[in-house]
């Protein structure tokens, strides 16, 4: 049995399976899983580029789903966190699931089943807020527009609810840190980059790429806000625990304390 290697993919959910594929297939005990631009390599470290294989990849993901549903949550949930060394601990938590002393994923006197659990449960908080927090504005063009920054890369998981939500209009939402979003043309979800030249946050200045309609919606919803808030009943600190202060600069609401 071999004891380590680097596998370097490219970067996409079914590489990474691919990844798990090979490491099962070539019995590697620990596989340290990088992305090919991020690559850290040891001097001596063996190192193999692997190819993205969809059959491979749902070999993987097929079973993982016999074995648990909410694995395969966990998995998916914390590949999006894209944090440091992520790969190599999906790695570890898919090992355990296969094994025979597989106790299940509550299993957290297991530390990497825990830490996957734990990440997969920030990035699921951060869907929910995404689907809350995200505020349209109406382009010229006939186009919904929202810029976000998530703190993991959640659009995949919001693109259902905004499909069903918004389904007689036309919307891009679209990632700043990431470069890259998703577009709703009537029909499909498609994955889109854009060459912004400005990030269209919240501003009291207006902007010539969105109508005049939309600044008048804007006006409306900030006095209705600004109407229904009774001031001796405000907690800024629960308030803010609910919607965190690096949301305000998309929430048109939000303008004059932006």
């Amino acid at each position: 049995m071999n004891a380590s290697k680097i596998l370097v993919y490219d970067g996409s959910f079914n590489g990474f399976l691919t990844a798990v594929f090979i490491g099962f297939e070539q019995k590697l005990t620990h596989a340290d899983i990088q992305k090919n631009n991020q690559l850290q390599s040891g001097l001596f470290a063996e190192t193999e580029t692997i190819f993205t294989n969809v059959e491979k990849a749902q070999r993987v993901w097929n079973g993982v789903r016999k074995k648990s549903n909410t694995a395969i949550k966990n998995i998916y949930f914390a590949f999006l966190s894209e944090q440091c060394n992520i790969e190599a601990l999906l790695y570890h938590y898919i090992q355990k699931l296969m094994s025979s002393k597989y106790k299940g994923v509550t299993d957290f006197s297991d530390d990497g089943i825990l830490k996957i659990n734990q990440m997969a449960h920030k990035v699921g908080r951060e869907k929910h807020r995404m689907e809350a927090f995200i505020r349209f504005q109406l382009t010229k063009d006939d186009v919904y527009f929202a810029n976000i920054e998530p703190d993991f890369d959640v659009l995949p998981l919001i693109s259902k609810h905004f499909r069903n939500r918004y389904t007689d209009q036309q919307w891009i939402i679209y990632d700043v840190k990431r470069k890259y979003g998703i577009f709703y043309n009537l029909n499909t979800v498609e994955i889109i980059s854009l060459d912004l030249t400005d990030i269209h946050a919240n501003s009291l200045e207006k902007s010539s790429v969105f109508t005049d309609s939309e600044y008048e919606y804007q006006d409306l919803w900030n006095n209705y806000f600004k109407s229904t808030t009774i001031k001796s009943r405000i907690n800024t600190k629960l308030h803010v625990q609910h919607v965190p202060k690096r949301y305000w600069k998309y929430l048109s609401e939000k303008k004059e304390a932006v």
